[in-house]
């Protein structure tokens, strides 16, 4: 068969060049829109980050100082400590409201209220608007495609948890100490108790806790438990008579009732060993009847050693499982405060330590002050 001629190939490479550079154009654009949505995404990010570390920090002082020009100024500082488009974010005292949040159901959202009855929320508006103190976010292209600036405005609410709290106190014949012995051993059992006793010094902290109480923002409902060990003696005001551990009060808003399980302790007085274990066994049980929102919380106070019983580490994995939140305190140079920071470290609590009265009466206030903080929106 006859063979066909050979023909050359066309050449198209002049046709591809003119397909880059009528694409071109697009490309460009293409990676400028990518380059600015990025931009936006990361500052939006940012603006997040900023006003929740805002409304966290207020209300975290809010909660420690019950003080909102205090809690103003905390959220403002730490809004200017985390940068937005390269600078500190600026928030204004009006950007900063305080309010009441409340959750109508678990697991529903909370809502907030500005203003209200109950003040325990602080929201914070983060702007990098054109009215802002920051003012807009530039753009690296937008001006090409029209848009030469954006204008975030993100809020953040956060939220001073409701509690439930049962106080673990230790009644031992070691807190009829004197408070200037740093030593082990008994002291006075029978009531009156002097003044100058450890569980004289216990009282007057309780009644700081209860003060403190009084003035916090949520309305926190309140037990107490004490614990020493199986223990009777015979005393000029009637026989002493405990259980290992014995729940006093169950929760209330009553704190005056609590004041006075402590009054009649010192005047009926105290005795036994250190069952620290069973006596938190029995705060957790009190903290069955807590509200379904609240936050469980145990404050565990000894003066001493744990030398009966089931050990306090192990019945700190039942708190914990229970969800309750143990604060530990030793008072005087003989507690235990290795066994009471393994405690408190299980639970998400912290452990104190008190030397004298004061330092006693201090740790109470400072573990009432201190509420829990939710970013609730």
């Amino acid at each position: 068969m006859p063979r066909r001629p050979h023909r050359p190939a066309a050449d198209r490479r002049g046709a591809i060049l003119v397909l880059v550079a009528v694409l071109m154009p697009v490309i460009v654009l293409m990676v400028a829109f990518a380059i600015d949505v990025a931009w936006m995404q990361l500052v939006r990010t940012e603006l997040r980050t900023a006003t929740d570390a805002a409304s966290r920090a207020g209300a975290k002082t809010l909660s420690l100082r019950q003080d909102r020009v205090a809690a103003r100024d905390a959220a403002i500082e730490a809004a200017s400590r985390n940068p937005v488009a390269g600078a500190g974010l600026a928030v204004s005292p009006g950007e900063v409201e305080f309010g009441e949040s409340t959750q109508p159901s678990a697991g529903a959202r909370f809502t907030f209220r500005s203003g209200g009855g109950t003040i325990n929320a602080v929201r914070v508006t983060g702007s990098r608007t054109a009215g802002s103190a920051g003012g807009r976010v530039n753009l690296f292209f937008g001006s090409v495609l029209g848009t030469p600036a954006f204008e975030p405005q993100m809020t953040a609410t956060s939220t001073m948890l409701e509690r439930d709290i049962c106080l673990v106190i230790d009644r031992s014949g070691s807190m009829g100490l004197d408070i200037s012995f740093g030593g082990t051993g008994n002291g006075q059992n029978c009531g009156p108790l002097g003044s100058r006793t450890r569980f004289a010094a216990l009282t007057e902290a309780v009644a700081a806790f209860v003060d403190e109480l009084e003035v916090t923002y949520p309305e926190e409902h309140l037990a107490l438990v004490s614990y020493s060990s199986r223990f009777r003696q015979s005393c000029p005001n009637g026989d002493l008579r405990f259980p290992t551990a014995s729940l006093h009060n169950r929760l209330t808003t009553d704190y005056s009732a609590i004041n006075a399980t402590m009054a009649a302790f010192m005047q009926n007085g105290i005795g036994g060993s250190t069952a620290i274990g069973q006596g938190l066994r029995e705060g957790i049980e009190a903290l069955e009847d807590a509200r379904p929102y609240a936050v469980k919380t145990i404050v565990l106070m000894t003066d001493g050693r744990h030398n009966q019983g089931v050990t306090p580490e192990n019945v700190a994995n039942d708190a914990a499982r229970a969800n309750c939140t143990v604060h530990t305190v030793g008072f005087s140079p003989n507690a235990d405060s290795r066994r009471l920071r393994t405690v408190a470290s299980r639970t998400g609590g912290q452990y104190y330590h008190a030397d004298t009265a004061g330092d006693l009466a201090e740790a109470f206030r400072e573990i009432a002050r201190t509420l829990p903080v939710l970013i609730t929106d």
